[in-house]
């Protein structure tokens, strides 16, 4: 599979990340298997969150086992010291290894909470002290919210290396600038920053509760993705075009091997393409940002 440099990193991520979140649907045993399968694929980009269930204890034995070949992402939804250096330290442990590559500020959504992360007192405080102390490699920051957020929080933090965001055909044919993710693709580019992106798969938002119950949903997914082999390679393709380093796998399990096939056999997409994707979903419902959809 492809591989394409990750910022400054100084990683070489495929082109696929594996999404590990899909681990939490699986007993154990069907979790070692989709981690093998991800791996016999070449994918060494791995990411998960403390908040994904038990996909981080599910993940935790085969990473273990191939702890060399996997570039590990973890996160978290804490805003300050306190919280985050636990949760850095709860990761840790239950993933049963000493250092996570890539530590991610999750779901930045609210300027506010911006504030709280990057003060005194902040998380950006726990995640350099353990950078300091060796228990995690990169510093990063992942948002389905405004673009403009994701800027702002780029101009505030000068040490983060990597930014994962939504990019798919239904985002770039949306006008304003609450779907600008293009801005901040172009200014990770100029500044070196590695360029995560999610809801690639992202179709639309599910139907309301009282028409589709949530426990009807086909996928576990929080918004309805496209299912078809066709569909998925097609979206891989359109992703990987604009230029990202890497493209998340979606959270249902049932998706991933499509996906892995998709991206194991990319051959990329023209201009032309990707115009006419876009402009076939341009009138689609987009689930991002997500703040628009509370």
């Amino acid at each position: 599979m492809e591989t394409r440099a990750l910022g400054d990193t100084g990683q070489e991520s495929t082109v696929l990340t594996f999404g590990s979140i899909a681990l939490n649907w699986l007993e154990q045993e069907g979790a070692n298997q989709l981690v093998e399968l991800v791996l016999d694929h070449g994918v060494n980009h791995f990411d998960v969150a403390p908040t994904y269930g038990d996909a981080e204890l599910k993940l935790g034995p085969k990473l273990r086992q191939y702890r060399e070949e996997v570039f590990l992402g973890c996160k978290t939804q804490e805003r300050e010291y306190e919280g985050a250096a636990q949760k850095i330290d709860r990761s840790l442990n239950r993933l049963g290894i000493d250092t996570i590559d890539l530590y991610q500020i999750h779901g930045l959504e609210y300027e506010a909470e911006l504030d709280t992360i990057t003060a005194d007192g902040g998380a950006l405080d726990a995640i350099r002290e353990a950078k300091a102390a060796g228990k995690i490699d990169h510093i990063g920051l992942t948002s389905h919210g405004n673009p403009q957020l994701i800027i702002d929080a780029i101009d505030r933090i000068d040490d983060l290396e990597t930014v994962m965001f939504p990019l798919n055909p239904v985002v770039a044919g949306k006008d304003g600038d609450e779907y600008d993710y293009e801005a901040v693709l172009e200014r990770c580019e100029s500044e070196g920053i590695g360029t995560l992106g999610i809801k690639a798969f992202a179709k639309g938002s599910w139907p309301p509760t009282d028409e589709l119950a949530e426990a009807d949903r086909p996928y576990a997914n929080w918004y309805e993705p496209v299912d078809t082999p066709e569909a998925i390679r097609e979206r891989f393709d359109f992703a990987a075009a604009q230029s990202l380093d890497t493209v998340v796998s979606p959270g249902d399990p049932k998706l991933v091997k499509m996906v892995l096939d998709a991206a194991s056999r990319s051959e990329g997409m023209d201009e032309a393409r990707q115009r006419a994707l876009i402009e076939e979903a341009r009138h689609d419902d987009s689930p991002v940002p997500e703040q628009l959809h509370h």
